[in-house]
């Protein structure tokens, strides 16, 4: 029978809970920051366990973010290829200018030794696989350009995802010898869904592409009002429908996505100014009508911007 870790913030109290989830999961991931959007209630549980030298964790938790530095990534002891696969919820991973998000049926890689940011934006429950780095990209497998990518959907991937979720469920059953035969068919899999996925250009790799140009356009003109669909079609020199192709299946419209950028943007900003008037934050980020700021700002932190300011850091 594998060795297993659970923590669970169950027999914490509520007051402390936030302080103890950040040091749980810094601890066990190897060193991430987290935050839990404003929210002051929270509830999070952590059971992990070994397929040889294959890391699998259930989490189930309330809506968090974590985020890991390019310094943190560096002074990790063990380079991993980590994956999140929901089976509720959704996770949206941001690693070298890429994101991706994905719910159940589906998983996102993302690399441990380069900075990365994971938004679950929702209560979550996830499968996640950290399969060491040298085990899967190894004979020539080059991973830039593969991560932060949505796999999971057909093919190769597929299979890797149901095998996942299966050694993960059957491990408490298996002899120490069977877990890690089964770790080594995980990072085979988990190898041929990069090798499909880097040797392909499809209509999806492709509308990919154009998601990245995207997103990488928002971020260098998100502090212009006037950015837009309409901006971004010019600038790219496509059409609005293959904007909105691209962006097919996220789960957001791209209007949305500049909107969550830029609140995530003033968030930061309020966190680290305190000596800026917020209006002045919202419209050097492109924000036109402070009333129409201070109500996203509640619909998506619970909170007013007067009132994340003041609350004590999570």
């Amino acid at each position: 029978m594998a060795a297993s870790t659970v923590l669970s913030t169950d027999a914490v109290a509520p007051r402390d809970r936030a302080g103890q989830w950040a040091e749980w999961v810094s601890r066990h991931f190897g060193g991430l920051q987290s935050d839990l959007y404003g929210d002051t209630d929270f509830d999070g549980h952590v059971a992990a366990t070994q397929a040889g030298d294959v890391i699998l964790t259930r989490l189930e938790a309330n809506r968090h973010r974590v985020l890991r530095t390019g310094g943190m990534a560096r002074a990790s002891e063990t380079p991993y290829l980590k994956i999140v696969a929901p089976w509720q919820g959704s996770a949206t991973v941001q690693q070298d200018g890429r994101e991706a998000c994905a719910r159940d049926g589906a998983w996102v890689i993302y690399d441990t030794t380069d900075a990365y940011e994971i938004a679950n934006p929702e209560r979550c429950d996830h499968l996640i696989v950290m399969v060491p780095k040298d085990g899967v990209a190894e004979r020539g497998l080059r991973t830039d350009g593969v991560m932060a990518r949505r796999l999971g959907a057909s093919g190769i991937s597929r299979v890797a995802l149901e095998t996942m979720r299966n050694t993960y469920q059957e491990l408490p059953h298996m002899s120490a010898a069977a877990a890690q035969g089964a770790g080594e068919l995980i990072k085979q899999l988990v190898r041929l869904s990069l090798l499909e996925l880097s040797g392909q250009e499809t209509a999806v790799t492709q509308r990919e592409a154009l998601r990245d140009r995207i997103r990488a356009h928002v971020r260098q003109h998100l502090r212009d009002p006037e950015l837009s669909v309409d901006t971004i079609a010019r600038a790219l020199h496509c059409s609005r429908r293959h904007l909105y192709n691209a962006f097919a299946g996220e789960g957001e419209s791209i209007a949305a996505y500049i909107q969550r950028e830029r609140l995530q943007a003033c968030i930061r900003d309020l966190q680290q100014g305190a000596g800026r008037p917020i209006t002045e934050i919202a419209l050097s980020w492109g924000f036109g009508n402070p009333s129409h700021f201070s109500r996203v700002f509640r619909d998506h932190t619970g909170m007013s911007p007067s009132a994340f300011r003041g609350a004590p850091v999570r």
